[in-house]
């Protein structure tokens, strides 16, 4: 295992991908699964790491409170953590300015109005910060090495299955 866990840029993920398998993902916004799952591989052929991660996703695919990279518009500064061809953490740099909120809400056709409350604390001073997400269930799976996240999920949802 490598002493630095890989990363590489979206874009470059995109230009990779489109180089190793021939299918061009570029100017999507997302990474479909099996693209995570190449890049996993090339990941573990490449820098001998099960684990990469990709950095700089497009701010279309990130939430509004996302933070844009200063040196690449339409990027953020953000990331997914791939683990074994899967995604098991998201995270990145939050807006932390009052007036960038309320312009990043604006640039997407949304009022600040229903986020008057959020937003109040941000209006009085917030340090430069970040938040991450890990998929706890998603993890066991990959290091059970069960073929699909709902075998390890206590109360599996799908387009069919709602209810425990």
């Amino acid at each position: 295992m490598p002493e630095v866990i890989p990363e590489i840029h979206f874009a470059d993920a995109q230009e990779l991908i489109a180089r190793e398998t021939g299918e061009d993902p570029r100017g999507e916004p997302d990474l479909a699964p099996a693209h995570e799952r190449s890049l996993s591989d090339w990941a573990l052929r490449e820098h001998g790491s099960e684990f990469l991660f990709v950095t700089g996703y497009p701010m279309a695919k990130r939430p509004f409170y996302t933070h844009p990279d200063p040196g690449r518009p339409g990027y953020s500064n953000s990331f997914d953590l791939l683990f074994r061809g899967l995604e098991l953490v998201t995270g990145g740099q939050r807006l932390h300015r009052h007036d960038d909120y309320v312009a990043a809400l604006a640039a997407r056709g949304e009022s600040a109005e229903p986020y008057r409350d959020y937003l109040h604390v941000f209006a009085h001073g917030m340090p430069p910060h970040g938040g991450f997400a890990l998929g706890l269930e998603r993890w066991t799976a990959r290091l059970l090495g069960l073929p699909n996240v709902r075998q390890a999920t206590l109360f599996p949802r799908d387009l069919h299955r709602l209810t425990p």
